[in-house]
């Protein structure tokens, strides 16, 4: 069954999936979505985790994750809490909270579930979730993503997934900042 516009919810026992209209259904705890996972998996989809601060959202998220959504059945998302982003990306950042950085992801139809996360690398939550693809965007190569050997280690994929990076959420805060600086 393609999916639909709308939200999801848990997946049935034959891996069809549950919708609803309100996008912050599909955020979810890691326990949740581990239940939600050996489900899918049971059913034998292929699900596919994505990861990022999409601190200010562009189209290189855009493509980036819908690519990562045709390498599998199932996508799940996760995005960086707050004080990870700033850690990351350095001062003054986010620019967003994290609430609404989920809300808006989980607002793509080609999105099924979203993971708010604190930590500097999902090593943690790909050795729990265990899902088939691990995608990363094109400013990483398959040999170089941080996480690559915890994914190898249970039998998972590394792939890389999106457009060149011809896009950063730097470049759109310097361009804004120039435009409309007085």
């Amino acid at each position: 069954m393609p999916l639909q516009a709308g939200t999801l919810n848990a997946p049935t026992r034959n891996g069809q999936i549950r919708y609803t209209m309100d996008p912050r259904s599909k955020i979810k705890s890691l326990a949740e979505l581990k239940a939600i996972v050996r489900l899918l998996k049971e059913a034998g989809k292929t699900v596919v985790f994505a990861n990022g601060c999409f601190d200010l959202l562009h189209v290189g998220h855009v493509r980036y994750l819908r690519g990562a959504r045709a390498m599998g059945d199932a996508l799940v998302v996760g995005v960086n809490g707050d004080a990870c982003v700033k850690a990351l990306k350095g001062e003054g950042r986010p620019l967003q909270g994290v609430d609404d950085r989920a809300e808006m992801i989980a607002s793509m139809t080609y999105v099924d579930y979203v993971l708010i996360f604190d930590t500097l690398t999902v090593d943690g939550m790909l050795d729990e979730l265990r899902p088939d693809i691990h995608a990363k965007g094109t400013d990483y190569c398959e040999e170089n993503v941080p996480e690559r050997a915890t994914v190898l280690s249970y039998g998972g994929k590394v792939a890389i997934a999106g457009d060149p990076k011809d896009h950063s959420t730097r470049d759109m805060i310097e361009t804004i900042v120039s435009r409309f600086s007085s």
